[in-house]
């Protein structure tokens, strides 16, 4: 990694991506929750808010929208992805290249790496060819590091979310995106293992708004340098709520409670 790649897509050293590759990964059911959010639009709107330093979409999607929001968005354009259709070995195929993702206004692409598949060697090869496009382009590098396969038996134990963030600093990620891993001491060791390299957690699975928060307010204290979310935010009523709570949980030091409380004053 490189000192300051990721800065385009940070505030103040931290980091908000909004996630929409879902459906892609997903397909349409991740919108099931809240209808209005299979417009990408809807998405990008969200994009603007001042918590949001980054979304993250497909090529296709950005194609579409990501002119009308150039001036307001930084573009974190997803370079692989499979749907969930797919039954084998997680393999994810390459969608574009970097060249493509600088010419569509990227500041920073994303790629996933299942370590622990059957197809983890030809991937890697892949994320080479990635990482240097990008570099040649100066857009920053997010790793979604995803233990998963074979070679996988726990894929949220802590030794493996360790093993997930020191994947992403030796290949050259400047950012690793890794699912929490149960406990802030699970957490603050997985960002041990990254050293230089930024670590943001992956926002999961929506839950309710106080253990979502408090676990967000968990990896901040572990010393991660943000999260990417996506369902825990566009899947709910009012998004914008949310998005003022991990404002205030990522960027002021907030506890889960004061930022809860801060959100439902303001909305």
């Amino acid at each position: 990694m490189l000192p300051h790649a990721a800065d385009s897509i940070a505030r103040d050293g931290k980091i908000l991506i909004l996630a929409y590759d879902h459906g892609l990964e997903h397909g349409p059911v991740d919108f099931e929750p809240n209808p209005e959010t299979a417009d990408p639009e809807a998405i990008f709107e969200l994009g603007t808010h001042d918590a949001v330093t980054a979304v993250a979409v497909q090529k296709g999607i950005a194609e579409a929208y990501y002119p009308d929001y150039a001036d307001d968005v930084n573009l974190l354009l997803k370079m692989n992805g499979t749907s969930n259709l797919w039954m084998g070995e997680p393999d994810s195929p390459i969608n574009c290249t970097p060249e493509y993702a600088k010419d569509l206004g990227a500041s920073a692409v994303g790629f996933t790496l299942y370590g622990g598949s059957n197809h983890e060697v030809e991937m890697a090869e892949e994320f080479r060819e990635v990482q240097e496009g990008a570099r040649e382009h100066d857009m920053g590098v997010v790793m979604w590091s995803y233990p998963r396969g074979q070679g996988v038996k726990n894929d949220t134990a802590a030794d493996t979310i360790a093993y997930a963030t020191r994947l992403g600093l030796e290949l050259g990620a400047d950012v690793t995106k890794v699912k929490y891993p149960g406990s802030m001491k699970a957490m603050a060791h997985a960002v041990e293992m990254a050293a230089r390299s930024k670590v943001v957690m992956s926002g999961g699975s929506k839950t309710d708004d106080a253990a979502f928060l408090e676990m967000v307010e968990a990896a901040m204290d572990a010393g991660a340098d943000g999260l990417a979310v996506g369902r825990n935010v566009f899947q709910r009523e009012n998004p914008t709520e949310i998005l003022d709570a991990l404002e205030a949980v990522v960027f002021e030091g907030a506890t889960a409670d004061e930022a809860l409380a801060l959100a439902e004053a303001a909305n």
